[in-house]
């Protein structure tokens, strides 16, 4: 009775799911408080669970579930839900993933920190991605395999069990005592990994964690997808992928001036993952028992500083050094000092750097870059240093074409990648894609390994919507600047006291036109404290009056690229969510699109003007 309560809210979930639920691909900040995110979400969910009450205005009033789709999202939080009240779970028990091998290296990433035994147990088969080489010798993982007629064969194990089931149902499982985790695979949309017993609930976090910076949540499509089978309600698949991909290959080798393949995945983090790890198996054979260095400015993306960070802590020859490049920093003097250091260490160098960089949208000298980059160097012995792997995330301006056989960066050995969630897909996916220079591109094959063991390919309807998309993108990213000057330049006629961090003509006319800009308000106090406190103050003022008055387009947002509206956030609350506190900008950033009302913008604006 309790079951069919639960699969009967479930069915009216799905007949009103609301279109942001479905559509939208990062959260709103003014309904988002990250303590509570999922758990405020649910307690929520409940009150209208137990009043029976699944109307679409009810479920849209909730409050955001976790922060992008890649940590989690309604819909994975409502499958996770489902599943928990089936198998008599708490709802953070149970922990959905678009990846079917990620949700393991998690669990295995956890026991290495905690030096336990992991045991993976599987029946028939392992699933044919499982690349149990790899895993140990590159990941750095230690487990053991057991192969079951059935999960009642699984006996009592010193440390982790890990049950992997591949059969295509959604719902109540027969969780044995002996299994930890419960994964159960699903060849197009995913896993959902059960955590068995109070004993696991200090993995989740962890889970999580992985799933927020290494892979994504089941999408929402996908999530829509499983409910329905939960539901026993039929769902959908789509056919054309290959010729979807075909379409977004081509886009992306018109757009970024390459002949290389192109790499897609789920999101820009685990493209990047992909990357990293797909080096560092690199280095492992071409240069044994090297150091591996990975040089990333330490005020970057969160995402990006925080997963650098996280592969380099788990792996015993890979370190983090810090490039600073923001501010008072130049970015040419500090790649020439670090990539000094590192070769006089004899190590392996591996820079992820933005250009232009995130929040101050600064562009180095490109050609004083580039000849740091390529600089000849020597280990402290006289030998020839390893030359770098320039890893650039150019995802604010993807139309800039540094890989082409004529571009600043042909000359070194570059990999490129953009997060999708951006221009690519103008804010309707999160698929993140690669693509490498011909000095690069023999490095794919082993970044595409890597994409498919962690199983972070992109979803087939994430294909699709690129292959959608990419062909306007640059059209759009040439509409949204036009708008962003306009904006920018109003700005610094109404309110001249404020800085403004925003590319030049100069710059623009090299081809970097993003349309997103760091405002740093005129402040005052006695003390740097008080000016600080007065700054962050008005930043919030600000950004209020925008998304109260312009509601419709307006919104707290982090995200950039969107087809419409304006989005406007403080990096130093959300994308540098886990950057070092000194090295957080309370600044204000705005991200302006090719379709807005400019001029209810330039009045708003005015009127905060006025008030200050």
């Amino acid at each position: 009775m309790k079951e069919q309560k639960v699969l009967n809210y479930i069915e009216e979930v799905i007949k009103n799911v609301p279109n942001d639920w479905l559509k939208l691909t990062t959260h709103r900040l003014d309904i988002y408080n990250e303590k509570l995110a999922k758990t405020e979400f649910l307690e929520k969910f409940e009150t209208l669970f137990a009043a029976n009450n699944a109307e679409t205005s009810a479920l849209k009033a909730l409050p955001t579930a976790f922060d992008y789709i890649r940590l989690g999202h309604p819909l994975s939080s409502v499958l996770e839900w489902g599943i928990a009240k089936l198998n008599n779970l708490k709802p953070e028990n149970i922990i959905s993933f678009s990846s079917r091998t990620m949700p393991v290296l998690a669990v295995l990433r956890k026991n290495l920190f905690d030096n336990k035994n992991t045991q993976i147990v599987y029946t028939n088969s392992l699933p044919d991605f499982f690349d149990t080489e790899a895993l140990k010798n590159v990941y750095g993982y230690n487990f053991e395999l057991k192969q079951v007629e059935n999960a009642e064969e699984i006996s009592e194990f010193n440390g982790s069990t890990i049950f992997i089931s591949q059969k295509d149902e959604i719902g109540k499982v027969d969780l044995h005592p002996n299994i930890d985790f419960w994964l159960n695979t699903y060849p197009n949309t995913g896993s959902i990994l059960l955590v068995n017993g109070e004993k696991n609930e200090t993995y989740i976090s962890e889970i999580q964690h992985v799933r927020r910076r290494e892979s994504i949540a089941m999408t929402p499509a996908d999530s829509f997808s499983a409910l329905k089978q939960l539901a026993g309600k039929p769902s959908s698949n789509r056919n054309n992928t290959e010729n979807n991909k075909a379409s977004v290959i081509t886009s992306i080798q018109n757009i970024t001036g390459t002949n290389s393949n192109a790499l897609l995945a789920s999101c820009g983090l685990s493209m990047q993952y992909a990357i990293i790890m797909g080096l560092i198996d690199e280095a492992l054979e071409k240069h044994p028992g090297k150091a591996i260095k990975i040089v990333v400015p330490p005020n970057c993306y969160g995402g990006t500083n925080d997963q650098a960070r996280r592969v380099a802590a788990s792996l015993e020859n890979v370190d983090i050094v810090d490039l600073p490049v923001d501010g008072d920093n130049d970015m040419v003097q500090s790649t020439d000092m670090v990539l000094e250091q590192v070769a006089k260490e004899d190590a392996v160098p591996y820079i992820i750097a933005e250009i232009p960089t995130n929040p101050r949208v600064e562009v180095p000298n490109l050609e004083k870059l580039r000849d740091a980059l390529s600089k000849k160097r020597k280990t402290a012995r006289g030998e020839t240093a390893i030359d770098p792997v320039f890893i650039l995330d150019q995802t604010f301006c993807p139309n800039v074409q540094f890989l082409a056989e004529d571009g600043i960066l042909s000359s070194i050995r570059t990999i490129s990648y953009v997060s999708g969630s951006k221009f690519p897909s103008g804010g309707k996916c999160t698929a993140g894609y690669c693509v490498a220079n011909q000095k690069a591109e023999n490095l794919l094959s082993k970044i595409d390994k890597h994409l498919i063991l962690c199983d972070n390919e992109a979803t087939a309807l994430q294909v699709e919507i690129l292959a959608e998309q990419l062909p306007s993108m640059n059209q759009r990213i040439a509409d949204a600047y036009k708008n962003t000057q306009e904006f920018v330049d109003f700005i610094r006629k109404t309110l001249p006291d404020a800085k403004i961090n925003f590319v030049s003509e100069e710059l623009a006319e090299q081809g970097f036109t993003p349309s997103v800009f760091s405002l740093d308000l005129p402040t005052k106090g006695n003390t740097q404290e008080e000016r600080e406190a007065y700054k962050r103050k008005l930043n919030q003022k600000l950004i209020n009056m925008m998304i109260s008055e312009i509601p419709n387009e307006s919104k707290y947002c982090v995200s950039y690229g969107q087809l419409k509206g304006c989005y406007w956030t403080i990096p130093a609350t959300s994308t540098q969510g886990t950057t070092k506190e000194a090295d957080k900008d309370y600044i204000a950033r705005v991200s302006v699109s090719p379709d807005l009302d400019l001029e209810l913008h330039k009045k708003v604006f005015l009127d905060f003007v006025e008030q200050i």
